[in-house]
């Protein structure tokens, strides 16, 4: 892993979100993306060095609606860059840890990403994020 990518919140309501994070960060959002594969809108932000990402579901039924719905809004997940996703993903796998999914798949930002489960990082859900050609 090359370093933290971004890090993930959930969020309710953008339209009431996003002036909050306007004030806190003192800045604009760079980038809204619409992932429509996983039902969601992304809203990323640039903090010095670092990216935070608000994710606001478009769907009742999507990933996002459901952890509100469960545990609320806030910290969502902790992304990390890596050169080769597919080599870190055999890599992490032989150490023992559980992906959501077994392969890559396109993400936000022009990343293919994958997750890590939760079950197996101590509740915490991870994500890994390369650059896509």
């Amino acid at each position: 892993m090359n370093k933290i990518e971004h890090i993930g919140i959930a969020i309710k309501d953008a339209e009431v979100s996003v002036p909050l994070f306007n004030k806190l960060y003192h800045s604009t959002p760079y980038k809204t993306e619409v992932v429509e594969s996983e039902q969601v809108k992304t809203i990323f932000y640039q903090v010095g060095p670092n990216k935070i990402e608000l994710l606001e579901a478009t769907s009742p039924d999507s990933t996002i609606a459901k952890f509100i719905e469960k545990k609320g809004e806030g910290m969502h997940h902790i992304a990390y860059d890596v050169t080769d996703i597919y080599a870190e993903m055999e890599r992490l796998k032989a150490e023992g840890f559980q992906f959501i999914h077994e392969q890559p798949k396109p993400g936000a930002d022009n990343k293919l990403i994958a997750f890590l489960h939760p079950k197996s990082t101590n509740g915490v859900l991870i994500e890994l994020c390369q650059e896509r050609p």
